[in-house]
């Protein structure tokens, strides 16, 4: 709409710009308000917890300290013990250049900041980028009001807060910013079939490479594009100059990533690319074929190279898979095709809680409007389909299913629900409105009414005032969502008492700091993996696993001294040279997420491997098939290191009013071992609150001569 229709009034000294340029300055202004607002809006959770980060990578601080070329070589001795981890090649460094390039141009322009406060900052900033690259990106697809509006809704909504607010210092902070601008930079290629858009778009998807290993989308959605475009005979000079480009120089760059190696080139997940980078080769050729040859020997010539091509690729693709030269694929990759593969097949991937299928609330609680207003999008895209409508349109199809497949994965369709939705509110809106002022302009000149049309005034009405209150209920839910689900760092945790103050449970923190002070330098400490970054960053001690592990054996290790008995824990823990036994417990305060609660998930990795073939996970269970921790338990759980190691003393501890003592607030029930004494551990320190306990493995007897 623009700003002479609209009644908006400029200060005195702006009429004397064109209208376009009014124009153009009252967009600016608003898609300045939009980028403001969603760097505001994820900086609640520092406002509120001071600072307190979710997870900080100190390999991070090792990189602006250091520089680039000894964090690439860095071998750390202190992760992933007694294995250790090779820094460059088991990460993607796209995050941590990101905040050191930051932090030495804030330096230059003498800005003092520490690195730690850069890692705080960066995924807000990431999100004011991320909210100017959705507008582009929404402007290309259709026009700038349908931009603002999807600036404006993926500035707060819920589903890409939850992985961006201040402090969250994740891949993710700065991925979906990459994953948009090459998603911009393609469609502009595809419009304009120009080189340097083309190898833009190939840098912004080097980038995205670096940063997180969600790229295995982007790398097969572009393609599945230019197929798509083949299939509707849509392929065009542009398409063939652009894909070309983006494929050949973008998998070059992508290959310098050392965690990624050759897998562009060897790896399954990669062969769709390829495969249609040969299509485009073969569909350029034909076309110059058809036109230097008669009908009837065309059709000859290309039925018999399409048979012999076929029958080839199927012989060499056969070939190289068996031999190993092109690599199945993985198993994070079949998971996303089949939800139940992960589960059945390889444990540690579905013990991961955000890998797990979304549930029909979490669609609602993420994105509220957009659920809704989503079809609508899809629907005036089809309307009007363009090679950029297709695009976006087989976006929001892959992407709803893959984020139903993994609840992860909602953040990747968080920012497609956006463009469609303002494509749809901006398209609802702007018919509506000229419904309205046509209606208005009637009444003034005529008292006639359209005869097809009586009430258009009426409905017009009605429709934008419908309009405007589902936008202001998304305002109130986004708002809501943010400051009471995704505003809460995971160190501190806080709860609500009867009265409505709030208690701060800061046992993670005071664990941490009791680790760092009283035990010495060079002691190993084994948890769930989950604990792993937090040890390892703010206690300053060596970890066996932590939330980057690849090694499913190591895991699993850990997973097998857990669910044994004392004895059996003793031999792996010697074995690991391990000095200290972190586990979270949250009987005594009601915290769900505790270790019990992910207990058959150390079960069930722990006996996936070789080792752990002893470790079954029928013997945790009931006669009946069920997981109690009271009386009528299995002995084989009520006697396993881990359940001791969170009950130990707690029989003899009252929690609520009316119970008896060893009343476990989470699983509601008695626990059924309550007189036992530890031989193989000593408790060490248990926090204020009981979420943390922590035990010293003790040395072997001294049985002299």
């Amino acid at each position: 709409m623009k700003v002479q229709e609209s009644g908006f009034q400029l200060p005195s000294f702006l009429p004397r710009l064109s209208h376009e340029k009014q124009d153009t300055l009252l967009k600016l202004l608003i898609l300045s308000i939009c980028a403001i607002l969603s760097f505001s809006s994820r900086l609640f959770s520092v406002l509120r917890f001071e600072s307190v980060i979710h997870e900080f990578d100190p390999t991070t601080r090792f990189l602006a300290e250091e520089g680039f070329y000894k964090f690439h070589n860095w071998f750390d001795d202190r992760a992933w013990y007694p294995l250790g981890r090779i820094i460059g090649g088991t990460i993607y460094p796209g995050l941590m250049v990101t905040s050191a390039v930051l932090y030495h141009i804030l330096n230059f322009f003498h800005i003092t900041i520490d690195i730690r406060n850069v890692c705080v900052f960066l995924a807000p900033l990431f999100s004011s980028f991320t909210t100017l690259v959705t507008y582009h990106l929404t402007k290309e697809l259709k026009d700038a009001s349908a931009g603002l509006v999807a600036a404006a809704m993926i500035s707060i909504v819920p589903g890409y807060i939850s992985r961006s607010v201040a402090g969250s210092y994740d891949n993710e902070g700065i991925a979906i910013f990459c994953m948009l601008l090459t998603y911009a930079l393609w469609i502009k290629s595809v419009k304009t079939g120009s080189l340097f858009w083309s190898t833009m778009c190939a840098l912004a998807y080097f980038y995205m490479v670096s940063s997180w290993g969600g790229y295995v989308f982007l790398i097969n959605l572009i393609p599945l594009h230019v197929l798509a475009l083949m299939l509707t005979g849509r392929f065009s000079h542009r398409i063939y100059v652009a894909y070309c480009c983006v494929y050949c120089l973008g998998t070059i760059l992508s290959m310098q990533i050392s965690f990624v190696g050759f897998q562009p080139v060897q790896s399954s997940e990669h062969m769709a690319a390829f495969g249609v980078f040969g299509l485009c080769q073969i569909h350029a050729f034909v076309d110059y074929v058809r036109s230097r040859m008669p009908h009837e020997h065309f059709q000859l010539l290309f039925k018999s190279v399409v048979l012999v091509a076929a029958i080839g690729v199927s012989t060499v693709g056969g070939i190289l898979t068996f031999t190993g030269k092109i690599s199945p694929w993985t198993g994070r990759f079949y998971s996303l095709l089949d939800p139940s593969y992960a589960k059945n097949n390889i444990p540690i991937i579905a013990s991961v809680s955000e890998h797990q299928p979304t549930t029909w609330s979490s669609f609602y609680f993420d994105l509220q409007l957009l659920v809704f207003m989503f079809p609508v999008g899809l629907y005036y895209c089809f309307y009007k389909l363009t090679d950029a409508n297709i695009f976006i349109i087989m976006y929001g199809v892959t992407s709803i299913y893959f984020a139903g497949v993994m609840v992860r994965l909602m953040l990747v369709l968080a920012p497609v629900a956006c463009i469609l939705s303002g494509i749809s509110v901006s398209t609802v809106l702007t018919t509506y409105m000229k419904n309205l002022d046509i209606s208005r302009r009637e009444r003034k000149t005529s008292k006639k009414t359209d005869p097809t049309y009586p009430i258009k005034n009426e409905v017009a009405t009605a429709m934008v005032a419908l309009m405007s209150l589902l936008l202001i209920t998304y305002t109130f839910h986004c708002t809501w969502v943010t400051s009471e689900a995704y505003s809460s760092p995971s160190i501190v945790l806080s709860a609500k008492q009867h009265d409505g103050s709030r208690v701060i449970f800061d046992d993670f923190r005071e664990a941490y700091y009791w680790l760092r002070q009283n035990t010495p330098e060079e002691s190993k400490v084994m948890s769930w993996w989950d604990y792993g970054y937090q040890i390892t960053a703010m206690a300053n001690r060596t970890i066996l696993v932590d939330n980057n592990t690849w090694n499913n054996t190591h895991i699993s290790r850990v997973g097998q001294a857990m669910a044994s008995s004392e004895d059996r824990a003793y031999e792996i823990m010697r074995e690991l040279d391990v000095n200290y036994v972190l586990v979270i417990f949250g009987g005594l305060t009601g915290y769900a997420s505790d270790d019990i609660n992910k207990f058959l998930w150390m079960v069930r990795i722990g006996g996936s491997t070789e080792k752990g073939k002893h470790i079954k996970e029928m013997d945790y269970y009931t006669a009946t098939g069920e997981f109690r921790v009271d009386k009528g338990g299995s002995q084989v759980l009520l006697n396993c290191l881990m359940y001791k190691m969170c009950y130990y003393r707690f029989g003899s501890v009252y929690t609520e009013q009316g119970k008896p003592t060893g009343y476990d607030r989470v699983r509601n029930a008695e626990i059924g071992n309550k007189e036992f004494e530890l031989d193989v551990l000593e408790e060490a320190y248990t926090t204020e609150h009981w979420l943390v306990r922590i035990y010293k493995v003790k040395d072997l007897e001294n049985r002299g001569l």
